[in-house]
């Protein structure tokens, strides 16, 4: 993968999971699989990696190699999961046990390619080893720092400087709340871009219906990683779309994408 490529990756199964406690049929998700591939998305997230076992929840929940293998995944479609940063730092286990536990395979087997850990700030200099154990086995590795928009410069910059130690492979940054603008999408980007020079990705939310032009936003200030979901579906009033900005990247690129399977 291509450091300096725009990366569309969808995460539908992972964030519209938490409408239904992940618990998607196997016939919808290889039909998503092919949509996706038809609108030229280039990571899809098909769900969480947990060790919780509490209470039913459905396969894109744990997202293990044995349930990918059985899904009809097209050729070059690229696979992630997620793990939420509070199963590596908060658990009983330390984070290298909690590691081997969720990744027993390494990339060169396992279907999955992207890993990427989703992080609180105070969480962020504990899970940061991670990034290393995960590299080191040959999995592509994205860090999303969560609710930096009511963080201060100074707090940004850090976090940032904290990165730059690590080999992260995408630094993102959610806007959580829904809550920013292009302007201060803008400005964050600048403030990460004080120690960090890797790739930067972003997860826009849409409470104020600016999910979308917060991603442009950011694909015009250098962002590289964008996140998308089928028809924005996702926690509250969810993310910038899918189809929209598999439109808009198609016009960037100079190409095609056919929508008619995800509609």
């Amino acid at each position: 993968m291509n450091n300096n490529s725009v990366i569309l990756l969808d995460c539908t199964l992972r964030d519209g999971g938490y409408y239904n406690n992940w618990d998607f049929p196997k016939e919808l998700i290889n039909d998503y699989l092919k949509a996706m591939h038809a609108a030229k998305v280039d990571v899809v997230e098909l769900g969480l990696r947990s060790l919780q076992n509490e209470g039913f929840k459905g396969a894109c929940a744990y997202t293990t190699d044995e349930f990918i293998r059985g899904l009809e995944v097209p050729p070059g479609l690229i696979v992630g999961v997620m793990v939420n940063a509070t199963e590596l730092v908060m658990g009983e286990m330390s984070l290298e046990a909690s590691l081997e536990r969720l990744f027993p395979e390494s990339a060169s087997s396992s279907p999955v390619a992207v890993v990427r850990i989703a992080c609180h700030v105070h969480e962020f200099s504990k899970a940061l080893p991670a990034s290393k154990w995960l590299k080191e086995r040959g999995f592509i590795v994205g860090f999303n720092l969560m609710q930096v928009a009511d963080r201060s410069q100074e707090e940004i910059e850090n976090l940032s400087l904290l990165a730059s130690d690590w080999p992260l492979d995408a630094l993102y940054f959610a806007d959580s709340m829904g809550s920013m603008n292009p302007v201060q999408t803008a400005e964050i980007i600048g403030f990460l871009r004080k120690h960090w020079q890797g790739p930067l990705g972003i997860h826009t939310h849409d409470n104020m219906g600016m999910a979308l032009q917060n991603t442009l936003k950011a694909l015009d200030e250098g962002v590289t990683w964008l996140d998308a979901t089928v028809t924005g579906m996702g926690r509250g009033p969810g993310n910038a779309k899918t189809e929209y900005l598999a439109l808009e990247l198609a016009q960037m690129r100079g190409t095609t994408c056919n929508l008619m399977p995800l509609m």
